[in-house]
């Protein structure tokens, strides 16, 4: 066993990269780590090539399921934005944010009176991803933590297309492109 290659301790449910299908990995199944970013993981699983398990799944392969950061005690447009930068492409080693994915934020008050409603148009690097939407869950689940925001909508959209010219000195710099 290498040093990134770990046994399921319990079956866990998985997302297929990159067609989005759900799968289920059985207890004891060897996965290989092949990314560890934003609390979820990428893995190699032998049977059914790249996997993504979620953040709240990581006790099963041994880890330790980490608590978001805390991002204060109110509501504010940065801790939008930093919860946003927690979320990973899973073949892509560079938050959402630096890929350039993130098109708007729009922060409105809430109809409920509640706090905030806090909307996100998003796209993907590729149209056919079939990860889209477990990507734009992630986003929506983080910016929902954000304290003060009562709502919150991530919508995937289509135009402009996205190209590498998107990506911000920051990704540029991670994936070597400087």
């Amino acid at each position: 066993m290498s040093e990134h290659s770990t046994f399921l301790t319990r079956s866990v449910e998985a997302t297929q990269i990159p067609s989005g299908a759900s799968i289920s990995l059985p207890q004891g199944s060897e996965v290989f780590i092949t990314q560890a970013l934003g609390g979820s993981y990428t893995v190699h699983f032998a049977q059914a090539g790249l996997v993504r398990i979620r953040s709240e799944d990581a006790d099963a392969l041994g880890r330790e399921i980490l608590q978001d950061a805390a991002v204060g005690d109110s509501f504010s447009e940065e801790a939008v934005w930093a919860q946003l930068r927690n979320c990973y492409d899973p073949e892509i080693p560079v938050n959402v944010v630096d890929l350039g994915l993130i098109y708007s934020v729009n922060i409105t008050d809430d109809a409920s009176g509640k706090g905030k409603s806090v909307s996100v148009q998003m796209t993907l690097t590729a149209p056919g991803c079939g990860m889209g939407p477990t990507l734009a869950r992630d986003a929506e689940v983080r910016v929902l933590s954000v304290p003060g925001v009562a709502a919150a909508n991530v919508e995937l959209v289509w135009d402009p297309p996205w190209s590498p010219e998107r990506i911000s000195p920051a990704g540029r710099e991670k994936l070597g492109m400087v």
